[in-house]
């Protein structure tokens, strides 16, 4: 990565987190916590990685993103409507009468929507029969999902996780947002994942870990993922929940929470000085 496309894509993440800040903050409650922990990798994928075209979002050999975390949506739609899929004024409308941006992800919805998603636990078999479905069919296309570390708990991820690497599903990437945080608390407190590399390992997958608000080390583990043959990729992504948002990171009760327009308008000015400075 140049440091031309790291500035690029750091300064396409921080739009990313204002759209969505301003998003939550308008409709007074959100996910904000979730949404702001898969900010780079969303930004890395849609800037590089993810093969996408706004005007045809049915396109057929496109690659495709199934976000288990259905609640992080606003983050993805933020993406979405800044590459053009939709207006960005559509955001102001999350989770209001008669919008097409649900606070989970809905396919039949919304515009680069691949997978309806919420139910926590499923996402990454759709992902499994996206990808596999894609073989069948002759497409090269990757397919990237992302799970959550509170989600792990769930037992059908496992089941995925062994149909992939029995298929050999190598143009299957997932990523775990490991925020170490859940809506009941922290993961080693709910219910420990204990050594989640070795899971993964142990689950035939080959297993990368980085830092998750690194756009470098994420572009380099997605190139790196591509070169992998006969298995599938899982990327766990060291993360903080509500990163870069002053009145979420840091803050427990942030899986879901209200929102003031006083914290909205912090969050966004302290933001806009870090827009600033980097330039």
């Amino acid at each position: 990565m140049t440091n031309e496309e790291r500035v690029a894509i750091e300064a396409f993440a921080r739009e990313i987190r204002i759209h969505t800040i301003r998003a939550i903050g308008t409709l007074g409650v959100g996910h904000i916590g979730g949404a702001m922990s898969i900010v780079e990798v969303l930004a890395v994928l849609y800037s590089k990685h993810l093969r996408h075209d706004p005007k045809n979002p049915a396109w057929r050999e496109r690659d495709r993103l199934v976000l288990s975390k259905g609640h992080a949506g606003p983050a993805l739609y933020s993406a979405l409507a800044l590459r053009g899929f939709f207006p960005l004024d559509w955001l102001l409308t999350l989770n209001q009468g008669g919008t097409r941006l649900p606070s989970h992800c809905d396919r039949t919805k919304t515009p680069g929507i691949d997978m309806t998603t919420g139910s926590l636990g499923q996402g990454l078999s759709a992902a499994c029969g996206i990808a596999y479905g894609n073989r069948l069919d002759g497409l090269e296309s990757y397919t990237y999902a992302i799970i959550g570390d509170g989600e792990s708990d769930e037992g059908q991820n496992w089941e995925a996780a062994m149909f992939a690497s029995h298929k050999k599903l190598d143009h299957l990437i997932a990523f775990t947002d490991y925020n170490k945080m859940q809506i009941d608390g922290y993961t080693q407190d709910i219910l420990d994942l204990g050594d989640i590399e070795g899971k993964w390992w142990g689950f035939g997958w080959r297993v990368l870990r980085l830092d998750g608000h690194n756009v470098e080390a994420l572009d380099s583990a997605i190139s790196l993922a591509k070169t992998t043959r006969g298995q599938p990729v899982m990327i766990i992504m060291d993360t903080i929940k509500g990163k870069g948002c002053s009145f979420a990171e840091g803050n427990l009760g942030n899986h879901n929470m209200n929102v003031t327009k006083e914290q909205m308008e912090a969050a966004l000015a302290a933001l806009a000085g870090e827009g600033r400075e980097g330039k």
